[in-house]
């Protein structure tokens, strides 16, 4: 049986536009967190794994480091190539199988928001070993699977306490579905029109962490970052920004090799 496309290249430029918009997770909460966590030093050589248009990837050159990026879309890493300085390179591969680059060639590697869309958890994982220095670190950014497991997790409200809830359905099995790349969009518009859908892989924590071992990493560090925005004035909105402030968005992992 083929595997299902889990590229986001059909949105390349819708999401390129997203990334690079005001109030984003990506912008507002990723991107300083991450930077604060990776302290990226002058010099450094980092590989951006799944790196799409190349977002981080130029604000890790922008920070002193020179910058490898792969991607398995064609269309997403041409948008990288065009707005990227000329220290920073990108190539379309696949994240299992990134030949091009010699063992023990980078500091450190990232991975932000796309280990969930790709399906070879093992041989990702075993190339950015293969890749990183001893001592190096992999830096991993996830939608926190244990409260954002696609169609199986929602939010809810109850009346009587007036408390917003996170409602788990399932979490331990591990699962695929297909998802919306664009959700909102106008039908009336081309990527509206479109109904481009990629793959999310639901994995518990004790897979990832397994991956990890099996492919000769410790962890050092986990951390879970919940939500930048607020509410607007209403009367849900107390218990809906307490629910942003306990329940995290994301989870990273700092993987040491």
């Amino acid at each position: 049986m083929p595997k299902k496309d889990t590229s986001w290249g059909g949105v390349a430029d819708w999401y390129n536009e997203l990334l690079n918009s005001t109030g984003t997770y990506q912008k507002e909460l990723i991107l300083p967190n991450i930077l604060r966590l990776m302290d990226v030093k002058e010099g450094e050589w980092i590989f951006d794994l799944a790196c799409g248009q190349g977002f981080f990837s130029r604000k890790f050159e922008e920070v002193g480091a020179n910058v490898v990026g792969s991607d398995i879309s064609s269309e997403l890493i041409a948008v990288a190539q065009k707005t990227a300085p000329k220290e920073a390179y990108f190539h379309v591969s696949p994240s299992d199988d990134i030949s091009f680059e010699k063992d023990e060639s980078f500091d450190k590697v990232v991975c932000i928001l796309a280990l969930q869309n790709i399906e070879n958890l093992i041989g990702t994982m075993k190339e950015a070993a293969r890749i990183l220095k001893k001592g190096g670190r992999f830096f991993i950014v996830l939608n926190h699977p244990a409260f954002r497991n696609p169609k199986n997790t929602s939010w809810g409200f109850d009346e009587t306490t007036k408390t917003q809830y996170r409602r788990v359905d399932a979490y331990l099995s591990e699962s695929k579905t297909e998802i919306d790349m664009a959700p909102g969009s106008d039908p009336s518009t081309k990527l509206g029109a479109s109904k481009k859908v990629t793959v999310s892989f639901h994995r518990p924590l004790q897979v990832y962490f397994k991956a990890l071992v099996k492919n000769g990493f410790l962890i050092g560090r986990l951390e879970e970052w919940n939500s930048h925005k607020k509410s607007e004035a209403g009367p849900r909105q107390k218990a809906e920004d307490k629910a942003r402030q306990e329940i995290p968005l994301f989870l990273v992992i700092e993987a040491i090799k």
